[in-house]
Protein backbone atom coordinates (compact mmCIF):
# COMPACT_ATOMS: atom_id res chain seq x y z
CA UNK A 1 0.00 0.00 0.00
CA UNK A 2 1.23 3.52 -1.07
CA UNK A 3 1.72 5.98 2.24
CA UNK A 4 4.30 8.08 0.84
CA UNK A 5 1.88 11.52 -0.41
CA UNK A 6 -0.32 12.45 1.77
CA UNK A 7 -4.01 12.01 0.74
CA UNK A 8 -4.79 16.03 -0.31
CA UNK A 9 -2.28 16.19 -2.43
CA UNK A 10 -3.51 12.93 -4.67
CA UNK A 11 -5.17 13.60 -7.91
CA UNK A 12 -8.81 12.38 -8.24
CA UNK A 13 -7.70 9.24 -9.47
CA UNK A 14 -4.59 8.16 -7.32
CA UNK A 15 -7.20 9.01 -4.28
CA UNK A 16 -10.11 6.70 -5.44
CA UNK A 17 -7.14 4.30 -7.19
CA UNK A 18 -5.50 4.24 -3.33
CA UNK A 19 -8.88 3.85 -1.35
CA UNK A 20 -10.13 0.80 -3.29
CA UNK A 21 -6.72 -0.63 -2.92
CA UNK A 22 -7.39 0.02 1.30
CA UNK A 23 -10.57 -1.78 1.16
CA UNK A 24 -9.26 -3.94 -1.12
CA UNK A 25 -6.33 -5.39 1.40
CA UNK A 26 -8.66 -4.30 4.87
CA UNK A 27 -9.35 -8.19 5.34
CA UNK A 28 -5.86 -9.54 4.95
CA UNK A 29 -4.21 -7.33 6.97
CA UNK A 30 -6.70 -7.46 9.90
CA UNK A 31 -6.41 -10.95 9.80
CA UNK A 32 -2.73 -11.48 8.79
CA UNK A 33 -1.01 -8.29 9.48
CA UNK A 34 1.18 -7.37 12.41
CA UNK A 35 -0.52 -4.75 14.67
CA UNK A 36 1.92 -2.13 13.56
CA UNK A 37 0.72 -2.80 9.94
CA UNK A 38 -2.87 -2.88 11.42
CA UNK A 39 -2.09 0.78 12.78
CA UNK A 40 -0.52 1.88 9.06
CA UNK A 41 -3.14 0.44 7.39
CA UNK A 42 -6.49 2.16 9.55
CA UNK A 43 -4.33 5.52 9.56
CA UNK A 44 -4.02 5.15 5.89
CA UNK A 45 -7.73 4.05 5.02
CA UNK A 46 -9.14 7.17 7.05
CA UNK A 47 -6.83 9.37 5.42
CA UNK A 48 -7.87 8.16 2.22
CA UNK A 49 -11.79 8.24 3.17
CA UNK A 50 -11.96 11.60 4.85
CA UNK A 51 -10.10 13.34 1.81
CA UNK A 52 -12.70 11.75 -0.62
CA UNK A 53 -15.49 12.71 1.60
CA UNK A 54 -13.81 16.42 1.79
CA UNK A 55 -13.80 16.86 -1.81
CA UNK A 56 -16.94 14.52 -3.05
CA UNK A 57 -19.36 14.89 0.32
CA UNK A 58 -22.84 13.64 -2.44
CA UNK A 59 -21.00 10.37 -3.15
CA UNK A 60 -21.43 9.05 -0.07
CA UNK A 61 -24.15 8.18 2.27
CA UNK A 62 -21.90 9.59 4.99
CA UNK A 63 -21.03 12.68 3.19
CA UNK A 64 -25.02 13.87 1.87
CA UNK A 65 -25.28 17.44 2.27
CA UNK A 66 -24.84 20.44 0.50
CA UNK A 67 -21.54 20.46 -1.99
CA UNK A 68 -18.57 22.51 0.07
CA UNK A 69 -20.09 21.64 3.32
CA UNK A 70 -17.70 21.42 5.95
CA UNK A 71 -17.46 17.41 6.46
CA UNK A 72 -17.77 17.59 10.07
CA UNK A 73 -21.21 19.42 9.83
CA UNK A 74 -22.35 17.07 6.94
CA UNK A 75 -21.59 14.02 8.65
CA UNK A 76 -23.43 15.11 11.54
CA UNK A 77 -26.51 15.45 9.60
CA UNK A 78 -26.85 12.36 8.88
CA UNK A 79 -27.79 11.26 11.90
CA UNK A 80 -28.55 7.74 13.41
CA UNK A 81 -32.73 7.51 13.40
CA UNK A 82 -32.55 9.35 9.93
CA UNK A 83 -30.35 6.34 8.64
CA UNK A 84 -32.50 4.01 10.51
CA UNK A 85 -35.80 5.86 8.91
CA UNK A 86 -34.12 5.55 5.46
CA UNK A 87 -33.02 2.02 5.56
CA UNK A 88 -36.87 0.82 6.79
CA UNK A 89 -38.03 2.68 4.35
CA UNK A 90 -36.42 1.14 1.45
CA UNK A 91 -36.61 -2.33 3.37
CA UNK A 92 -39.81 -1.77 3.02
CA UNK A 93 -40.01 -0.94 -0.60
CA UNK A 94 -38.02 -3.97 -1.70
CA UNK A 95 -40.04 -6.25 0.43
CA UNK A 96 -43.29 -5.18 -1.40
CA UNK A 97 -42.08 -6.09 -4.48
CA UNK A 98 -40.54 -9.13 -3.84
CA UNK A 99 -44.47 -10.03 -2.25
CA UNK A 100 -45.80 -9.29 -5.73
CA UNK A 101 -46.79 -5.55 -5.37
CA UNK A 102 -46.64 -4.99 -8.95
CA UNK A 103 -48.74 -1.81 -8.37
CA UNK A 104 -45.47 -0.25 -7.14
CA UNK A 105 -44.33 0.97 -9.93
CA UNK A 106 -47.23 2.97 -11.53
CA UNK A 107 -48.06 4.31 -8.23
CA UNK A 108 -47.70 7.81 -6.62
CA UNK A 109 -44.92 7.45 -4.57
CA UNK A 110 -42.35 6.31 -7.42
CA UNK A 111 -44.13 9.15 -9.92
CA UNK A 112 -42.70 11.58 -7.42
CA UNK A 113 -39.20 9.92 -7.27
CA UNK A 114 -38.67 10.04 -10.54
CA UNK A 115 -39.73 13.41 -10.97
CA UNK A 116 -37.18 14.08 -7.88
CA UNK A 117 -34.60 12.28 -9.52
CA UNK A 118 -34.23 13.37 -12.82
CA UNK A 119 -34.95 17.67 -11.72
CA UNK A 120 -32.14 16.95 -9.32
CA UNK A 121 -30.01 15.94 -12.63
CA UNK A 122 -31.65 18.65 -14.52
CA UNK A 123 -30.04 21.08 -12.10
CA UNK A 124 -26.86 20.12 -12.01
CA UNK A 125 -24.20 21.87 -14.07
CA UNK A 126 -24.63 20.35 -17.97
CA UNK A 127 -27.14 17.89 -16.57
CA UNK A 128 -25.02 15.16 -15.53
CA UNK A 129 -24.17 13.83 -12.31
CA UNK A 130 -21.62 11.39 -10.92
CA UNK A 131 -22.88 8.18 -10.90
CA UNK A 132 -22.82 7.92 -6.84
CA UNK A 133 -24.19 10.77 -6.60
CA UNK A 134 -27.26 9.58 -8.28
CA UNK A 135 -27.29 6.76 -6.40
CA UNK A 136 -27.54 8.83 -3.15
CA UNK A 137 -30.28 11.17 -4.78
CA UNK A 138 -32.33 7.95 -5.45
CA UNK A 139 -31.86 6.92 -1.70
CA UNK A 140 -32.60 10.13 -0.60
CA UNK A 141 -35.98 10.52 -2.42
CA UNK A 142 -37.50 7.01 -2.51
CA UNK A 143 -36.90 5.73 -5.13
CA UNK A 144 -35.30 1.95 -5.72
CA UNK A 145 -32.70 0.07 -8.50
CA UNK A 146 -35.91 -1.02 -10.71
CA UNK A 147 -37.15 2.82 -10.77
CA UNK A 148 -33.77 3.87 -11.81
CA UNK A 149 -33.58 1.06 -14.50
CA UNK A 150 -36.55 2.26 -16.05
CA UNK A 151 -35.53 5.66 -16.56
CA UNK A 152 -32.37 4.23 -18.94
CA UNK A 153 -34.45 1.70 -20.37
CA UNK A 154 -37.52 4.06 -20.98
CA UNK A 155 -38.39 4.67 -25.34
CA UNK A 156 -36.09 7.23 -25.88
CA UNK A 157 -34.31 7.34 -22.83
CA UNK A 158 -34.42 9.43 -20.15
CA UNK A 159 -31.00 9.34 -18.71
CA UNK A 160 -28.04 8.21 -20.30
CA UNK A 161 -24.68 6.62 -19.03
CA UNK A 162 -21.47 8.59 -19.80
CA UNK A 163 -18.39 7.25 -18.54
CA UNK A 164 -18.57 7.52 -14.41
CA UNK A 165 -21.85 10.37 -15.19
CA UNK A 166 -25.18 10.23 -15.86
CA UNK A 167 -26.73 12.59 -18.05
CA UNK A 168 -30.21 13.73 -18.45
CA UNK A 169 -31.79 13.40 -21.72
CA UNK A 170 -33.67 15.84 -23.89
CA UNK A 171 -36.16 13.15 -23.90
CA UNK A 172 -36.08 13.50 -20.42
CA UNK A 173 -36.25 17.05 -20.23
CA UNK A 174 -38.93 16.73 -22.20
CA UNK A 175 -40.87 14.55 -19.70
CA UNK A 176 -39.75 16.38 -16.70
CA UNK A 177 -41.49 19.75 -18.56
CA UNK A 178 -44.92 17.88 -18.68
CA UNK A 179 -45.06 16.81 -15.07
CA UNK A 180 -46.87 19.08 -12.26
CA UNK A 181 -44.34 21.15 -9.84
CA UNK A 182 -46.18 19.55 -7.47
CA UNK A 183 -45.59 16.08 -6.17
CA UNK A 184 -48.79 14.41 -7.28
CA UNK A 185 -49.36 11.42 -9.11
CA UNK A 186 -50.10 11.44 -13.05
CA UNK A 187 -54.08 12.51 -13.44
CA UNK A 188 -54.40 9.41 -16.03
CA UNK A 189 -55.36 6.05 -13.73
CA UNK A 190 -52.94 3.59 -15.29
CA UNK A 191 -50.49 5.62 -17.06
CA UNK A 192 -46.86 4.31 -16.61
CA UNK A 193 -45.17 6.57 -15.00
CA UNK A 194 -41.86 6.67 -17.15
CA UNK A 195 -42.45 6.25 -20.91
CA UNK A 196 -41.54 2.74 -21.87
CA UNK A 197 -42.66 1.27 -18.40
CA UNK A 198 -44.98 -1.29 -18.16
CA UNK A 199 -48.06 -0.95 -16.42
Amino acid sequence: MEHGVPAHELTDDELERQGVHAHATRHWVFLHGTAEQFRTHTHRMLELEQEYLRRHPQRTWQGTGAEGAPVPETVAAATQTSRIRDLVHTFVREIDYLLGSDEDDSGSAPGRAERQLLARVAAAPDGRLHKLEVHQVAREVGSTPRLVAALYKADPPLLRAEADHRVITEAGRSWLARQPESPAPPTVPGTPTVPGTPT
